[in-house]
């Protein structure tokens, strides 16, 4: 009887040992790499956000007055920082670059030039011959792609002066004609007031002649009346001297 119950009284303690081993690894904190991984994460992210603005910090924004038609790549930008007007204001002197095209609108336009010898293509927006921008590349799409954008800028640039010319010369004709109408009318004014001065000098003369043909025909009329009273009164004396003879 007390064996069986020391038997027991072993397996009791036995399970209850195995009980209490389960419970601790269910209670075992996850594995150490996986906690670390998981605080590592936040650190690679916060390290990794400076690296990026550091980057971007290290490649300065064109301002928008500079920044190129159709946009510029990196290596154009630093390109065309680097002085690429004075490279292309020597190889212009130097005769060593081809014509392709060129646009004018007012005093802007654009042009893109060819350098064979190096297969290089410089495009240009220039105001009054004075070079603005200029932008040097190897690729001809991309060269064509930029003439054209700044062949459009040239046109958007030249509205403004476009519009000016042909304002100044709307006004200047306007007042050319404005001169000449006034000329016209000065030249009727003039021709107006010569014929009222005219007109009242033929008035005035023909109320002269009307005055003096009223007086000659009263003086014809008192001049005729005379030659009648006189020859009434030769008729009488020719009649008392003639008084007596024969009559034939």
């Amino acid at each position: 009887m007390d064996y069986k119950w020391r038997v027991r009284r072993t397996a009791l303690a036995a399970l209850v040992l195995i009980g209490g081993i389960g419970t601790g690894c269910a209670q075992t904190p996850p594995d150490n790499s996986a906690a670390a991984n998981a605080a590592a994460a936040p650190v690679a992210q916060t390290n990794a956000a400076p690296a990026v603005q550091d980057e971007q910090a290290a490649t300065p924004a064109l301002p928008l007055a500079a920044s190129p038609p159709g946009g510029l790549t990196p290596d154009e930008a630093k390109q065309n920082a680097a002085g690429n007007v004075a490279e292309l204001q020597q190889m212009l002197r130097g005769q060593e670059l081809a014509e392709l095209r060129t646009t004018y609108n007012g005093s802007y336009g654009a042009s893109l030039l060819f350098y064979g010898k190096e297969m290089t293509y410089y495009v240009t927006l220039f105001q009054n011959k004075t070079f603005w921008r200029v932008i040097k590349t190897s690729d001809e799409m991309r060269a064509e792609a930029i003439y054209h954008d700044f062949a459009v800028k040239s046109g958007q640039l030249a509205e403004v002066e476009i519009r000016r010319t042909r304002l100044e010369a709307q006004k200047a004709f306007t007042d050319r004609m404005i001169a000449l109408t006034q000329d016209h009318a000065n030249r009727l004014q003039a021709d107006l007031a010569i014929a009222r001065e005219q007109q009242a000098l033929v008035a005035d003369q023909q109320k002269q002649g009307r005055d003096q043909a009223n007086a000659l025909q009263a003086q014809k009329t008192a001049a005729q009346a005379q030659l009648r009273t006189v020859q009434r009164q030769v008729r009488e004396l020719q009649q008392q001297v003639e008084g007596g003879l024969p009559i034939r």
